[in-house]
């Protein structure tokens, strides 16, 4: 910012300035000029991208490392991530007002200079506040341990893998880690931890002698977390497509009716603000009002999953493009009835307020599927990969920034051919916008299909099986399947025969092909006597019957039959199977009651 003020204040830093008709006889910029921009230009983006990147999972951590209590913990984040982008959204609101106003009033010198103090001001505030932070020191480099397993994969490509096995000696480990055996998902990456020969693969403290040929168990994991989000992260960039079509809706402005009263008029470039309050506006409704009256009429908390804000989001997104299309129909036909169409600056008898369906249907697209998609990455990426998590978003909508351009100039070669004025000409009234923004409505509900088959896909996410975890406890017997069925699908299966067997009171094996090897499963009897309704009188503590670790098809597994008794106690009245997740999420999910049998 302060290289972008220098060139307003140095006439040496600029081409000569030049009006409007004379601009074929206007100087074009030096090359030393030309330098002095680019690096301006050059720096915001590192700047820009070391803050957006860090900010959020930066924010995110002080939360989660200062509250002791993690159900406080998990509430405050839920609305974090909305808040974070009101603040981010207030921001862009003064941004495209109150700056704007002061660089066409006051001049481009005032004008980005109040931004550079702005900046310096904010950056002497974090370093001031830097000491009472919490702030996690990174001991490797993430990017480089992904590479390493793909590399150490494809050295030991030749290792066949066998069936699942509880053999957790067999699998590098860091030590101290909760999970020792790799998952079943993408099982060629398996063979980039898989120990050949422990005396030359580790050394004497127990680390890798080669970290290319022999990973963790921890990198494979996050590099399968990374591959997986991947499908449900690119069908983000379609809206991110329709998000980056900025100029066309001042350029549209531009030849609209912009007066608000006879003595004001809003600035073409300050439209989009309707956007920006639609989102700061919907994510206080939302998190302020809407959630907590749907949870009292219904009893207990409820809110929207994070895949169904997303699909949300995408429709709105294709709504917004049908509105904008259907607004510039409007303005075209009116433009071409006064006879303006070979004026381009030429306003039209058309309010330019025509445009708030647009605006506001992507102010909600933002609202749910943006920050949907954020607080999804968060969540379903390991804690170890929370900078790229935050940063995904951002990624994506790089990407969409180079979709666009791509899109848009196919767009015009294909409608230019063979002398045609095209959809999208510099001449908005003599080209067809109007189609152009079809094609991205359509192009948009193509990607709602996409991001069906991908949800389809990817399965449960993991708020929605620890939801179904908790919501286990105290159900009835009939309403115990979906949650089974949820669990199964994130392999977490075998439980629904043990439960089965314990209500017939029949000793059973637990046998699931889907089953996740690192994972403890315990059955507790609780021996009540029905008629003992006493409060006073103390409890009777569950009986422990069986603990298992490791593949539940494993040998050690199916000594369960020989442990539960072949008939349960008189007095028993409650089978407890509680599931105990000794994997990533073991400091998340702890020992949760899986299924109570009355």
């Amino acid at each position: 910012m302060v290289l972008l003020w220098l060139t307003t204040i140095f006439p040496h830093a600029r081409p000569v300035a030049c009006d409007y008709p004379l601009r074929d006889s206007c100087e074009s910029a030096t090359g030393s000029q030309l330098m002095l921009l680019y690096l301006a230009f050059g720096l915001m983006s590192l700047g820009g991208g070391g803050i957006r990147s860090s900010s959020l999972a930066f924010g995110a951590e002080q939360l989660e490392k200062r509250d002791g209590i993690k159900s406080k913990s998990e509430c405050a984040l839920k609305s974090y991530f909305g808040w974070y982008y009101v603040s981010v959204s207030a921001s862009s609101m003064v941004a495209v007002t109150l700056i704007v106003y002061i660089q066409d009033n006051l001049g481009w010198k005032v004008g980005f200079g109040i931004p550079a103090a702005i900046m310096l001001l904010s950056a002497l505030c974090f370093f001031l506040a830097s000491p009472f932070y919490v702030k996690s020191k990174a001991n490797t480099s993430l990017l480089s341990g992904l590479i390493q397993v793909l590399v150490a994969s494809y050295k030991n490509r030749h290792i066949k893998l066998s069936l699942p096995q509880a053999a957790e000696e067999r699998y590098h480990h860091r030590e101290g880690s909760v999970r020792l055996v790799p998952s079943e998902n993408l099982r060629c990456l398996n063979k980039a931890c898989i120990i050949k020969h422990p005396e030359q693969d580790l050394t004497l403290d127990g680390r890798a002698s080669d970290p290319w040929s022999l990973c963790t168990v921890d990198q494979v994991e996050e590099l399968k977390a990374l591959i997986k989000v991947i499908p449900l992260w690119s069908t983000g960039i379609m809206i991110g497509v329709t998000l980056s079509q900025s100029s066309f809706p001042v350029l549209q402005a531009s030849s609209m009716d912009r007066h608000v009263s006879r003595n004001f008029e809003i600035p073409a470039a300050s439209f989009c603000i309707f956007t920006i309050i639609t989102m700061t506006l919907w994510v206080g409704f939302y998190d302020r009002i809407l959630l907590p009256l749907a949870s009292k009429i219904k009893g207990k908390p409820c809110q929207l999953s994070l895949k169904q804000r997303m699909g949300i989001g995408l429709l709105f997104s294709t709504a917004s493009m049908a509105a904008w299309a259907i607004t510039e129909t409007v303005r075209r036909r009116i433009a071409i009835d006064e006879g303006l169409s070979d004026d381009p600056r030429a306003v039209v008898q058309m309010s330019a307020m025509w445009l708030l369906p647009y605006l506001v249907l992507s102010g909600l697209a933002m609202a749910f599927n943006m920050i949907g998609q954020t607080e999804f990455y968060y969540s379903e990426l390991p804690k170890s990969m929370s900078s790229i998590a935050s940063a995904f978003l951002g990624v994506g909508m790089s990407a969409a920034s180079l979709v666009a351009s791509l899109i848009m100039n196919a767009v015009d070669d294909v409608t230019r051919s063979g002398g045609k004025q095209g959809w999208i000409p510099s001449n908005i009234n003599k080209g067809h916008y109007d189609h152009y923004f079809w094609l991205l409505s359509a192009l948009n509900m193509a990607n709602f299909v996409y991001f069906l088959a991908c949800c389809k896909a990817y399965g449960p996410c993991r708020v929605e099986v620890r939801k179904a975890l908790d919501n286990a406890d105290g159900m009835q017997e009939e309403w115990a399947e979906q949650p089974l069925r949820l669990l199964r699908g994130a392999q977490a299966s075998g439980e629904e025969e043990l439960v089965r067997g314990a209500r017939d009171q029949r000793p059973v094996g637990i046998h699931a092909e889907n089953q996740d090897p690192d994972m403890n499963v315990v059955v507790k009897l609780e021996n009540q006597d029905p008629e003992d309704n006493n409060d006073d009188k103390p409890k009777p503590k569950p009986t422990l019957v069986e603990r298992f670790r490791g593949n539940t098809s494993s040998p050690a597994a199916s000594s369960a039959s020989s442990s539960l008794p072949s008939s349960f106690p008189h007095k028993t009245k409650k089978v407890l199977v509680v599931r105990r997740n000794s994997g990533q999420d073991a400091g998340n999910f702890g020992d949760k009651l899986l299924y109570k049998c009355k």
